[in-house]
C-alpha cells in the first residue's frame, strides 16, 4: 500500500496505468510480477502505481530505510578443547 492508502499495481501489469518501468527495461530494479513498492528511478523513496485507476497515478510508499551503519559484529566463539 502507498502512503495515501492505495493498493499498488503490479509492475508487470499495464492496467490501469500504462508505464515503461518493466523488468526488461530496468533489470536491476526489483520489478516483476508483484506489486511491491520499488524505486526504479532514484526518487527519494520507494513508490508504486495506483492499482485503483484513480488519481494520483502513483504514490510514495512508507518503506523503512536500511540502517546507514553496519551492524556490530558478534564476537566469534572460541573453540573449546
Amino acid at each position: 500500500m502507498t502512503e495515501g492508502g492505495y493498493t499498488c499495481q503490479a509492475w508487470s501489469s499495464q492496467a490501469p496505468h500504462a508505464h515503461t518501468y518493466t523488468a526488461d527495461d530496468h533489470p536491476n530494479a526489483g520489478l516483476g510480477d508483484h506489486n511491491y513498492c520499488r524505486n526504479p528511478d532514484g526518487e527519494d523513496q520507494a513508490w508504486c502505481y495506483n492499482a485503483e485507476g484513480t488519481d494520483p497515478m502513483w504514490d510514495f510508499c512508507d518503506v523503512p530505510k536500511c540502517a546507514t551503519e553496519p551492524p556490530t559484529p558478534r564476537p566469534t566463539p572460541r573453540p573449546t578443547a
